[in-house]
């Protein structure tokens, strides 16, 4: 960590967790300096779904849960960003606290349950950057209370098509009940079947992408798999967060309800990410997210067989800074092998990560 980033880091530890991301917020909204100029090389760019990513680095959802600042995200060096979840309704979520630091693992326990302000405030700040450039994608949900909760994604996808990069279908946060669920196969090919109709309709088509659980046994990734290429998904985000928890350093939140993220989900997620690259073949696009902080972490995912990696809790630990040293040390690793695109390293690892049980 550079001398900034730990000034900062112990500033905003001095608050409440959801406090300080408050403030994160509010300093790229306001234009604080907080990273050096992205680095820019074309061996760095990779061309997936009909998109080119500057670099294989993105922001995962749940940062900028209400599209506030996705060009400051790019700004600090990632090939793209995520925003959302974003419900069609406005919702508040879980009662607080529901973001605890598990510092000794450098990793974070959430339950706050798709708090947004709703469709129509993120159309209206995507509608205020139309013309800037950039990847940016739109997480979409359904609300905790819904009567139709496959409709509420439809209503993501007529909302958002036009404005998204592309567009991600969040079935697997643990925090809103029952959602998970829809990750069986006969829900999901019920609301991959309406979601892919809406997009049908749209008059621009992002691809769209459905991001799964990692707490999923192998016949649940083969059912999901089948149902992704049956429905012409263009790809999967694997994953997001665990119920699951692994041995923790930290005692004192380490049985908070709610989803793991952070370095020890990385092993797992890793492990996932494999599974699915082998069931949905090579010409799937899949996103790796789970446990990456830093440039080896990135590049084992890729290794592992995604064609491009998010980041989040990384950041809570490492600064704003992080993105800029992961691309870098993507670049450095491409330079060292001799390779002429960093898509040379997908599934160079795969058959170790295979091997791995789940």
């Amino acid at each position: 960590m550079s001398l900034i980033d730990r000034i900062g880091q112990q500033v905003l530890f001095s608050f409440d967790p959801e406090t300080a991301h408050g403030l994160s917020i509010t300093a790229l909204r306001c234009g604080v300096p907080v990273a050096s100029r992205p680095l820019r090389d074309s061996r760095l760019k990779v061309s997936l779904c009909g998109l080119d990513f500057p670099n294989p680095l993105g922001m995962a959802a749940g940062y900028d849960k209400d599209a506030e600042v996705p060009d400051a995200l790019l700004g600090l060096g990632f090939g793209f960003a995520e925003v959302g979840t974003v419900t069609p309704l406005p919702q508040a979520g879980n009662p607080k606290p529901r973001i605890f630091r598990l510092t000794r693992d450098e990793a974070v326990i959430n339950r706050l349950g798709f708090n947004n302000e709703g469709h129509d405030a993120a159309e209206k700040r995507l509608l205020g950057r139309k013309g800037r450039g950039g990847i940016v994608g739109v997480n979409i949900g359904a609300n905790k209370d819904s009567a139709d909760r496959s409709g509420d994604y439809e209503k993501g996808v007529v909302r958002f098509a036009g404005l998204a990069s592309y567009l991600t279908v969040n079935i697997s946060s643990p925090n809103t009940p029952g959602l998970r669920n829809m990750q069986a196969r006969e829900q999901l090919g019920e609301l991959l079947s309406r979601v892919m109709a809406a997009r049908a309709k749209a008059t621009r088509q992002p691809p769209v992408f459905l991001k799964i659980a990692p707490d999923l046994v192998e016949a649940e990734l083969e059912d999901i798999a089948a149902e992704v290429v049956e429905k012409a998904v263009d790809g999967v985000i694997v994953s997001n967060t665990t119920i699951a928890r692994p041995t923790l350093k930290s005692t004192a939140h380490a049985t908070e309800t709610g989803g793991l993220s952070g370095k020890p989900l990385f092993e797992r997620s890793t492990t996932v990410l494999a599974r699915m690259r082998k069931l949905l073949g090579p010409d799937r696009a899949i996103i790796g997210v789970g446990g990456v902080d830093s440039a080896e972490t990135a590049l084992e995912k890729i290794r592992a067989g995604a064609d491009l990696v998010q980041i989040y809790t990384g950041m809570v630990y490492a600064g704003p800074s992080l993105p800029g040293r992961i691309v870098t040390g993507m670049l450095r690793a491409v330079e060292k092998d001799g390779l002429k695109s960093i898509r040379d390293l997908r599934d160079t690892r795969l058959a170790d990560w295979l091997a791995k049980p789940i």
